[in-house]
């Protein structure tokens, strides 16, 4: 875990879920827990009083969903980095989160490590993409008008570079890139550090998605 205090607000219609969370979340220090929303109403109301640093929301909600209330507080308040939360096979609503401002997501199934990433990913203004996104999913977000790469800086990649790039696409273990193009594994290791941090993003996920939205691999 990172040192840097994070302020926190979830929001979810069932209690015995936020109540998780809030226990899971109670252990990390660094992370305070400023509110809790029931519905997208909620959440806009308190994302409002207590300007918090991010934003972990389910999708589906009653009143109003997570995708609406992303909307209106990516628009009122673009500093907070938002996360939606879903159910495995709701791949349509992840991209309609994500292209209402979201900076990630991750499935409420996630394990604990992934969902701390997360919060962490985002607090720096990066995009997590959950690790166990299925290739349905990863179509569907190069499809879309999300790309958040529009946002940063033009990024200029070397030759060797884009060639990881590719074999990340294509699902290579750094181990086998690194038997393939001939270099160690820990060289591989670094050219991907130094890939992500060009591309704000933390996983091989977030490499796929950047490449296919900036044309690095033939779809």
């Amino acid at each position: 875990m990172m040192n840097a205090d994070i302020n926190l607000l979830i929001a979810d219609d069932h209690e015995i879920f936020r109540d998780g969370l809030k226990l899971m979340l109670s252990k990390h220090k660094n992370i305070h827990l400023v509110g809790e929303a029931a519905n997208g109403k909620e959440l806009i109301a308190l994302a409002e009083k207590h300007q918090p640093d991010v934003i972990l929301t389910d999708i589906k909600m009653p009143l109003m969903d997570g995708i609406e209330a992303a909307k209106h507080i990516s628009q009122t308040n673009p500093g907070i980095g938002i996360i939606g939360l879903s159910m495995y096979d709701e791949d349509n609503v992840i991209v309609e989160m994500l292209e209402a401002g979201a900076l990630g997501y991750i499935l409420k199934n996630a394990e604990k490590e992934q969902i701390l990433e997360a919060i962490e990913t985002v607090f720096m203004g990066k995009n997590y993409y959950c690790p166990t996104t299925s290739n349905k999913l990863l179509s569907l977000i190069s499809k879309s008008k999300f790309n958040p790469a529009k946002k940063r800086e033009v990024q200029v990649f070397s030759d060797k570079e884009i060639e990881i790039i590719q074999l990340i696409y294509q699902q290579k273990t750094a181990k086998e890139i690194a038997e393939k193009i001939f270099l160690s594994h820990r060289t591989i290791e670094g050219l991907k550090q130094k890939i992500m941090e060009k591309m704000g993003v933390c996983n091989n996920v977030g490499i796929a998605i950047y490449a296919m939205k900036n044309n690095l691999v033939v779809i």
